[in-house]
């Protein structure tokens, strides 16, 4: 059952993105945050939530669906910088007070993996969505680069913090609600968690999400990105519980 693709969000001016405005506002409100925190947000994404899906740097730029409301609702919560790479010349270049999102990235390199696992180990809050089964609607046929990640391969780094990423190919598609650490997010054809007895990870919703302390730092990691998916009449629930899932 697809999903509807992100480039429909936010096209429609005047009313609509005003309705989105009052949104965001009142899903902040609601969260006890009405002014946009300083906290840096760090984003590395495969999904078009910064450029839009486009066959070229025009379109990518183009600015006529507007800016996506997953965005929106990140800008609410601190300063969002967009990371083409997790390992610079000195690992990953965030503060240590940062947040650190993945949603459905590009796989990683080894030397992301040592990145991401050392400034997470040093203190760094990271929420994590990886998702194995990616249903949205991509104009870009499958094995074109510029098509968002359909199945997340982030097997090294989930192993070595003692996790592994199940799949039942014989689950109902569907868009759902599930209950990720008291947050309802939005899922649809998720993966399932399954931590080894020494990993120090909580597991919540039957699998589906991780609550694991790593080193002196915490990683909330969701087997699913359909909280991303959220056309124009979901998009409330689905901001609340992006919301929702930023503030844990």
């Amino acid at each position: 059952m697809p999903r509807n693709h992100p480039e429909r969000f936010l096209r429609r001016k005047g009313q609509h993105a005003a309705a989105l405005s009052l949104l965001l506002a009142l899903a902040s409100c609601a969260q006890g945050q009405e002014k946009v925190s300083e906290r840096v947000i760090g984003l590395s994404s495969s999904l078009p939530l910064v450029w839009a899906e486009a066959g070229d740097i025009r379109g990518q730029l183009s600015d006529t669906a507007g800016k996506h409301w997953a965005l929106q609702a990140m800008e609410r919560r601190g300063r969002v910088i967009p990371l083409d790479t997790l390992a610079g010349p000195k690992g990953l270049s965030l503060p240590h007070d940062a947040l650190l999102v993945l949603a459905q990235p590009r796989p990683l390199t080894p030397d992301e993996n040592v990145a991401l696992d050392a400034w997470v180990r040093a203190g760094g809050r990271l929420l994590l969505f990886a998702d194995p089964m990616l249903t949205a609607h991509s104009d870009f046929a499958l094995g074109d680069p510029r098509r968002p990640q359909d199945i997340a391969m982030l097997s090294p780094i989930l192993r070595h913090w003692g996790l592994e990423m199940t799949f039942d190919p014989d689950q109902p598609a569907g868009e759902s609600q599930d209950q990720v650490f008291g947050v309802s997010v939005p899922t649809n054809l998720s993966g399932r968690f399954v931590a080894r007895p020494d990993a120090q990870c909580r597991l919540a919703a039957d699998g589906i999400a991780a609550d694991c302390v790593i080193g002196r730092g915490r990683a909330i990691i969701i087997a699913d990105a359909a909280v991303f998916d959220g056309d124009d009449a979901g998009q409330a629930g689905a901001i609340t519980g992006l919301l929702g899932l930023l503030s844990r």
